[in-house]
């Protein structure tokens, strides 16, 4: 862990811009700065440095690395954050060159979900990835991992060495964390089978770190999740129910952002939470227009989407919202954003002002009601809760009532999770087609 108990921490950035790699590194490198800051140190400065190629043993050459040694110095920096993933050997021996704290991308994010997680399962997750990195970091050329001696009397022999030790510790551990993230998870798949008992349609925002997903997640709820302009600001799914503006009683979960290089391990370990994802009925994938980079943070979060088995390419609805538009430049050089292929509907907006709010709800709706289905139900007289049901939560098209029999014969649009809730509550009309 980055070690920040005193303000006087300074932090200098710096990203290594290997050749071939296209992107806005200016953007890339106000990021990595973003990131550091989250942490609370003083950001003392950042540079781009070009690389021709990679040195296996310090990333950086010995020149590149001794100028960036010299700014170091000059800077009065203790901690160095290099934007990109290390191995474990580059880090130390960066560390030894410029005797300063090395931190690479993978674990400047760590760091930052280690101090954003706030549910027990959040925590967990985290600690769980963080102990695997830490444990591929306990190199043999540690000072103090000499050999220790075991047993006692004359035949005592070598005991193990003490870089086995802490790799045991921390096995051990990580086992006991899995254990408990076990039994977490459990607890949340019941409330989630729960939930699907009574089922709503469930709309699950997902986006770029950033880009404004908890600001428009606490406009449409009147939630208050913490909503900053600052990178993981929201960790924790957060699930809450709202109204539709025609009254479709649904659920909307905010989900943590996305980045790029986000580290696969973090993945795997949320993966989990991000069932919610997964689950939705409808995505809701919001986009910071501003943004330098948008085509590209577009494309991460549409890989990791496909590594989670969702989104468009695995048949799910996804609506498009082009945030910040309160921010958008006309006259800047970046061409407007396109509508992204196989998307059911895109709306900008500003989550901020509020500016194409009712276009947003509206696109919403017009999601749920494409999935809805239709229902024709024959009732008995008597049968007026099941009448009162429907035309609470349905759009009658056609309804007539027999003057004889008094036998109502309704045709309802329906969701499908309104097609399920009626057939359990009123099981006498059978199962929805």
């Amino acid at each position: 862990m980055i070690e920040t108990e005193t303000p006087a921490d300074r932090v200098y950035v710096v990203h290594p811009q290997v050749r071939g790699r296209d992107y806005d590194v200016d953007a890339r490198l106000e990021e990595a700065c973003g990131l550091a800051e989250a942490l609370d140190l003083e950001l003392a400065g950042g540079e781009i440095t070009p690389l021709r190629s990679i040195d296996s043993g310090r990333f950086f050459g010995s020149g590149k690395a001794e100028l960036i040694r010299e700014t170091l110095v000059e800077k009065d920096a203790v901690v160095c954050v290099v934007d990109t993933k290390l191995s474990p050997v580059q880090q130390r021996n960066l560390e030894k060159a410029w005797q300063v704290k090395v931190v690479d991308r993978t674990g400047l994010i760590l760091e930052i979900f280690g101090r954003r997680a706030r549910t027990k399962e959040g925590r967990l997750q985290v600690e769980l990835v963080r102990l695997a990195y830490e444990r591929s970091r306990l190199v043999r050329t540690w000072t103090h991992l000499e050999r220790q001696r075991g047993g006692g009397g004359f035949l005592a022999g070598p005991g193990e060495t003490q870089i086995e030790t802490d790799r045991r510790l921390l096995a051990d551990r990580m086992a006991r964390l899995r254990r408990e993230l076990d039994d977490v998870r459990r607890t949340r798949s019941l409330h989630r089978k729960q939930r699907q008992d009574v089922p709503f349609p469930v709309v699950a925002l997902v986006g770029y770190t950033n880009a404004g997903k908890s600001t428009l997640f606490n406009r449409v709820t009147g939630a208050r999740v913490l909503a900053k302009d600052m990178p993981f600001a929201t960790l924790d799914t957060t699930i809450r129910a709202f109204e539709t503006p025609n009254g479709i009683k649904t659920l909307m979960s905010d989900t943590v952002g996305f980045i790029i290089d986000l580290p696969t391990e973090l993945i795997a370990a949320f993966r989990a939470t991000l069932e919610e994802v997964r689950d939705a009925d409808v995505l809701i994938h919001v986009m910071d227009v501003s943004a330098a980079d948008f085509d590209l943070h577009r494309q991460e979060v549409e890989s990791i989407l496909d590594e989670l088995e969702a989104g468009v390419d695995h048949d799910q609805m996804v609506i498009e919202v082009f945030n910040k538009i309160d921010l958008w430049d006309e006259e800047s050089d970046n061409p407007p954003p396109s509508r992204g292929e196989g998307v059911f509907e895109t709306i900008s907006m500003s989550a901020l002002t509020g500016e194409g709010m009712d276009r947003f709800m509206g696109a919403i709706e017009r999601a749920l009601l494409e999935r809805a289905r239709v229902l024709t139900v024959t009732l008995q007289p008597g049968e007026g809760k099941a009448h009162a049901w429907l035309h609470q939560h349905g759009a009658v098209l056609k309804e007539t009532t027999d003057n004889k029999t008094g036998i109502v014969t309704m045709t309802v649009r329906v969701t499908p999770e309104d097609a399920g809730r009626f057939a359990v509550a009123f099981p006498e009309h059978g199962q929805p087609d």
